[in-house]
């Protein structure tokens, strides 16, 4: 039996191998974020669209903590709310406000991930926001969007005003909330949070620190910012240097997301 045919016969009668697929690589993101520890018990949420002419999306099933997360067991719905497959759980309702809205407007954001962390918050509820205090900043913050908080996402309303304010960035510190990525893959959505993580890290330290923070040269920020402008090498990256070591590390020490 050839590889293709070993990955068919996995793929259940009811769908696609492009949607299975996809289901493969989002419970692996939920499992990772697990296990980097940046889960909040069932609350947060990551979303990756389903490939085909529809903006079907795949989210987690609201009950489920994210190291238990399947490939079968993400739910399927559509840009109304609508479970299109079965299942005994339901779904985060402000996850599905903020997923949607993206989804909606944003053809590029197949994946769209959204984190409750202590540092991510806490950079996000700071009046000064992410800083390109160091290198690891900077590969964020020539790309990263705001949006104040309005409560919790139930309010439909907020879509358009979440739309606008994301715009086509793809880093996003929620106020007073958490941060956000997207990415054509779900590769590019989890490298991108794991620096914006990392930046948000590194600024609370260096604040703790209480003393003058060593300047960064505006012309080093300059230099940064056109190298990491290009998109297609960075999602390159993502999915063929970053994405496999990562499911090799997963399949070692949190498996069966592939189920």
């Amino acid at each position: 039996m050839s590889p293709a045919e070993a990955r068919l016969k996995e793929v259940p009668s009811d769908m696609t191998e492009a949607e299975w697929q996809q289901r493969v690589n989002l419970a692996a993101c939920y499992r990772l974020v697990a296990l980097y520890g940046w889960d909040d018990l069932v609350d947060t949420h990551i979303s990756a669209r389903v490939p085909g002419p529809d903006h079907h999306f795949l989210i987690n099933p609201y009950g489920l903590m994210f190291d238990e997360i399947t490939a079968s067991s993400l739910v399927k719905v559509d840009l109304h709310g609508n479970q299109l497959s079965e299942s005994e759980y339901s779904i985060n309702p402000a996850g599905f406000t903020i997923h949607s809205a993206i989804h909606e407007v944003r053809e590029d954001a197949i994946c769209v991930l959204h984190l409750h962390t202590l540092d991510g918050t806490a950079v996000s509820s700071s009046a000064e926001g992410l800083l390109p205090l160091n290198q690891t900043a900077q590969l964020v913050t020539h790309d990263l969007a705001y949006h104040d908080y309005e409560g919790i996402a139930l309010d439909h309303d907020e879509r358009p005003r979440l739309q606008k304010d994301l715009g086509d960035h793809n880093h996003m510190l929620l106020r007073n909330h958490g941060t956000l990525t997207v990415g054509r893959s779900v590769a590019s959505a989890f490298e991108r949070m794991y620096h914006l993580e990392r930046a948000c890290s590194m600024q609370v330290r260096t604040r703790a620190l209480g003393t003058p923070v060593y300047p960064v040269d505006d012309i080093a920020i300059d230099k940064n910012t056109e190298l990491l402008a290009n998109r297609d090498r960075a999602e390159l990256r993502a999915t063929n240097l970053v994405w496999p070591p990562l499911l090799r590390k997963l399949d070692r020490e949190l498996p069966g997301y592939r189920s």
